[in-house]
């Protein structure tokens, strides 16, 4: 039988801020598709059509095209900070670990470029530069660590190198088809070992 509240058509705040949530994950995870495939100046509409919603739920949540790459890109930072662990845990080698936690960090990479389009003040954007490093350095490192402890990388390259090489390999200003920064990350990392 119905609650009171179900028969009222109230719905209770915990069921609220569930959908709420729900909505804000499809809204992101939508957004990082669209602007990998299309960049961060795609229309919004194209952002909300793909999560499911409207676009009032898209601005609810992010009034502007700014603050929805800004969320974009602390989410992807999340997701690869995360994924580290995790993949050190599940994977057969560290190596193993590594290499794809790579291919997570060039995902999230081929939308944060986008970022540098939306206009920001220079504390903010030092700020969210700050936070990718707080978070995924570490990462970088644990992963880096546990793959020299194995012995299936040399212990010579440090986490911020290794970072800063394939943010680099990453940057395709042209969009040149000829040119796949996944070929030469997979040869980077072959360099890594021993």
């Amino acid at each position: 039988m119905p609650s009171s509240a179900e028969q009222s058509g109230d719905v209770p705040i915990t069921a609220k801020r569930a959908d709420v949530v729900r909505n804000q994950k499809k809204l992101l995870a939508a957004a990082a598709e669209v602007f990998a495939t299309s960049g961060v100046d795609a229309p919004v509409r194209e952002v909300a059509a793909r999560a499911g919603v409207g676009m009032g739920t898209l601005y609810r949540h992010f009034p502007t095209r700014a603050d929805l790459v800004v969320a974009v890109f602390r989410h992807q930072v999340e997701e690869c900070a995360e994924a580290g662990p995790r993949l050190l845990a599940e994977t057969e080698s560290p190596m193993v670990a590594l290499r794809q936690w790579v291919d997570l960090f060039v995902d999230f990479l081929v939308t944060k470029h986008g970022l540098a389009a939306i206009p920001q003040s220079d504390s903010s954007s030092a700020t969210l530069h700050a936070y990718f490093l707080d978070r995924l350095l570490p990462v970088a490192e644990q992963l880096l660590d546990a793959a020299v402890d194995a012995g299936e990388v040399s212990a010579d390259i440090q986490p911020y190198e290794l970072m800063r090489g394939i943010g680099n390999l990453c940057i395709a200003p042209d969009q040149d088809p000829r040119y796949d920064p996944r070929r030469l990350i997979d040869l980077l990392l072959r360099g890594l070992r021993p």
